[in-house]
């Protein structure tokens, strides 16, 4: 889960990073009270999850509380990379000698936790890292040893901070990785890191990426979550415990088994090619037990989305036999039609595995419209492809 720049200095505030006092603001009168509140100029920032917000005019720099009003009003409802604005964060506005950058990330091809460092802050990291790679520090950090003072210090000298600020470097590193490490994210990222005029180091901006897989473990992340932006249907998936995502497609997928749902989509995306460009329309694993509540509950998803043109059930029975598998889409409709769904949507049955020749005579039998199978999973993603070319 990626964090707005004011929940992710929040977090950073939380375990002792020095950050600028401020507060987020919906509207031009909010931002104008935030203002008042701090006092003297303020800095207006857009509160979106993407990058390039001050090249898109989405910080500004305000005199007063009036101003600030102007420019909240200016900002807010701008479209930044596709993302709307609906709230700024009002910020104690900061007097900057230098601007430096820092971050922890989860290094997955070497399996192992990397610290990035550099000088040259205030600018993307990807440009540094192109334009002068030799700026950019790279320390592997051993999850098990961590980050203390020596550790940081070394990783603030590769950087080539300045000399007065290596000892403030060094405490402020260490309390990144508090961050990092007792908030289970697998980015902590500070870009720019400033020096203040009096000789301060502060966190000017934040990101953060929490792993949604220990959220098990932080019952108060639940209120960082952006509901209004998120997917309904995957919001109504994750109720019911399947896992969803939402693509831009035509094709609804439902499979068991997160590799055979993947493979589908590729095979799907390949037949939809030579029909007009057709391609999935979501990614959704039902899991080992396709009972009836839950095939009920999947295809109830799928078919919500009014983008959805034709239906791809892919299923390999193991443990999960294909006759129940059958029986549970049997069960299905007969649940979404009491439920007064409209099932118009033609489907496609893929069963193979475990009493697969079972699974698909359970189907014949029950004439379920709309309804047809195919034994391959090449011919089912071609069909289904090809049915939702003609709607």
């Amino acid at each position: 889960m990626d964090l707005f720049e004011y929940q992710a200095k929040d977090l950073f505030a939380a375990h002792g990073v020095p950050v600028t006092p401020g507060q987020v603001a919906e509207t031009p009168e909010e931002a104008a009270a935030v203002a008042a509140n701090i006092g003297g100029k303020v800095v207006v920032k857009a509160q979106v999850k993407t990058g390039g917000r001050g090249k898109a005019g989405g910080v500004k720099l305000a005199d007063d509380a009036a101003d600030a009003a102007a420019k909240a009003q200016a900002i807010l409802g701008m479209d930044i990379k596709g993302h709307t604005v609906h709230r700024v964060l009002v910020t104690e506005a900061t007097d900057i000698a230098e601007e430096y950058y820092f971050s922890f990330l989860l290094d997955r091809s070497n399996r192992t936790f990397l610290a990035m460092a550099s000088r040259e802050g205030g600018v993307e990291i990807e440009q540094v890292a192109v334009e002068n790679p030799e700026a950019l520090a790279k320390v592997p950090v051993d999850a098990v040893a961590g980050v203390d003072v020596a550790k940081a210090r070394e990783i603030a000298v590769a950087a080539k901070y300045p000399d007065d600020v290596l000892d403030q470097a060094a405490d402020l590193i260490v309390k990144l990785w508090d961050v990092f490490v007792k908030e289970d994210a697998t980015l902590v990222e500070v870009n720019p890191l400033v020096k203040t005029t009096d000789g301060r180091l502060v966190a000017l901006d934040g990101k953060v990426t929490l792993d949604d897989n220990a959220r098990f473990r932080h019952s108060e992340h639940e209120a960082l979550v952006d509901t209004a932006a998120a997917d309904p249907l995957e919001a109504r998936a994750k109720e019911t415990d399947l896992n969803y995502v939402k693509l831009d497609g035509d094709v609804g997928i439902i499979g068991n088994g997160a590799g055979l749902v993947m493979s589908t989509l590729d095979v799907v995306a390949y037949a939809g090619e030579a029909r007009g460009g057709v391609k999935p329309a979501n990614f959704l694993d039902i899991g080992g037990g396709a009972s009836a509540d839950v095939m009920a509950a999947g295809l109830g998803i799928v078919l919500s989305d009014p983008s959805v043109k034709s239906v791809l059930v892919n299923v390999f029975g193991g443990i999960t036999a294909c006759d129940a598998v059958a029986n549970g889409i049997v069960a299905a409709f007969g649940k979404l039609q009491a439920s007064g769904e409209d099932i118009s949507v033609p489907l496609v049955v893929r069963l193979d595995g475990n009493r697969a020749a079972q699974g698909r005579e359970i189907l014949a039998n029950a004439g379920l419209f709309g309804v047809e199978q195919n034994e391959t999973m090449d011919g089912a993603a071609a069909r289904a492809a090809e049915l939702a070319a003609r709607q």
